[in-house]
């Protein structure tokens, strides 16, 4: 009978012509359809008997009570699930972002679009698009989040690194922007290492913007943090002498505390490390260091860099970016407090354990506790991982007038077999 060819690319998609079985078929498939709609219209015009009306009407009632029953039923499940996303939401303080107002900035709808890999799925991690990474608590801060966003694109970024850290602290992170040139400042004046680790910093080589003081001086006079009194004065005996020669039954000498390590202190994590001074006496003996900063009040991060170590940063609220056991040490004081909430505490103590070897060391120093209250949640905190507790010091300090406690301590992370 022959036969159609459409040639679609490089093939030929062929399509036969009707046969007479195919004929025949397209009949029967009439028929069938025309002889059911017969039947149908039969039964629904001819006249039931009385019984048969009776039956009916009876059915007819069960079938409107059932619907009305499915129907209250599945205005009650819809009612609920309004329910538990509302509740969800209050329990995780956040919702998507709506790139549909007005005030959204085009670079922020555009950094958090889905963008769709350009080879397809890729082989190793079975991913097919690139999601945008933002912090759920930027929903809270929409507002500043649009102002840090905007921004001339492949320019200057603008000077405001006060809002982005605002932005940080109220837990927006991973922050979005991303094509913009950041200011430079010149350099001048650095010094080489170690010889870099006790050299007094030059003004010119920090920024100022968005800081109450404009230089060193202006910093050395304040007292930032219960960490950081005088602490950017490095010619202060208070400060270049510290872990080196004690000033109470709380403060542990660093060579004491890498005696106790099992297998070698070879890298640690310091948080709220201050001006970096734990960190370069640990480079003295030859261990590295990554000091957690944020510039609250003070360009920590820039003076950490000019004594030629490391400062990461980030705030308390972000989930440590370092694989599992990989410090042979983790140093925290005060500034682990993280404002007084005990629930933050305890995320963080999970994720110190996270980070720390089995076998390595947490040297908690000189840790404020405001009342027995908070010091005995604490206690109990950390008998909860199960450490060995190498030293622990409960002392008073009288620096402000009054007495306050202090706990220190070294522990040793036990191996866990799961």
């Amino acid at each position: 009978m022959g036969s159609v060819s459409l040639k679609i690319g490089d093939g030929t998609a062929r399509f036969k012509r009707a046969t007479i079985c195919s004929s025949a078929l397209n009949i029967l498939m009439l028929f069938s359809v025309v002889t059911t709609n017969l039947f149908a219209l039969y039964a629904f015009t001819s006249s039931p008997k009385d019984g048969q009306i009776h039956s009916l009407i009876h059915n007819h009632k069960n079938i409107s009570l059932i619907s009305e029953h499915v129907s209250l039923i599945l205005k009650e499940i819809d009612s609920s699930q309004k329910k538990l996303t509302k509740m969800e939401k209050e329990l995780l303080g956040y919702q998507s972002i709506d790139l549909s107002r007005p005030n959204i900035a085009s670079e922020l709808k555009l950094f958090l679009q889905h963008h769709q890999l350009p080879l397809g799925k890729d082989s190793r991690t079975g991913i097919t698009e690139m999601v945008a990474s933002v912090g759920h608590s930027c929903e809270k801060s929409a507002d500043l989040l649009t102002q840090h966003m905007t921004y001339k694109l492949s320019g200057p970024c603008p000077d405001d690194w006060s809002l982005a850290q605002k932005l940080i602290l109220r837990g927006c992170e991973p922050l979005p922007r991303r094509r913009c040139f950041a200011k430079s400042v010149p350099k001048v004046g650095l010094q080489s290492f170690p010889v870099s680790l006790w050299k007094p910093v030059s003004d010119k080589i920090v920024t100022w913007s968005g800081l109450g003081c404009k230089n060193l001086s202006c910093l050395i006079s304040k007292k930032l943090s219960r960490e950081c009194v005088g602490c950017f004065d490095l010619d202060n005996p208070n400060e270049n002498q510290r872990y080196i020669k004690a000033r109470g039954k709380n403060d542990f000498l660093i060579d004491d505390v890498l005696a106790l390590g099992s297998g070698g202190i070879r890298i640690g994590f310091d948080i709220g490390g201050g001006s970096g001074t734990f960190a370069a006496r640990m480079a003295e003996r030859n261990v590295t260091v990554i000091t957690n900063t944020l510039n609250v009040d003070a360009p920590y991060s820039e003076f950490i860099a000019a004594r030629g170590l490391f400062p990461l940063y980030l705030s308390l609220d972000h989930r440590f970016p370092f694989y599992d056991n990989v410090f042979d040490l983790v140093h925290a004081s005060s500034g682990l407090a993280v404002g007084g909430q005990p629930e933050k505490l305890e995320f963080l103590m999970f994720d110190f354990d996270r980070i720390l070897r089995a076998g390595g060391l947490f040297w908690l120093d000189n840790f404020y506790c405001a009342n027995d209250e908070k010091k005995s949640a604490l206690t109990r905190l950390i008998e909860r991982f199960g450490y060995k507790k190498l030293k622990w010091v409960v002392g008073e300090k009288g620096e402000t007038g009054k007495s306050e406690v202090y706990l220190s301590a070294v522990l040793q992370k036990p191996v866990r077999v799961s």
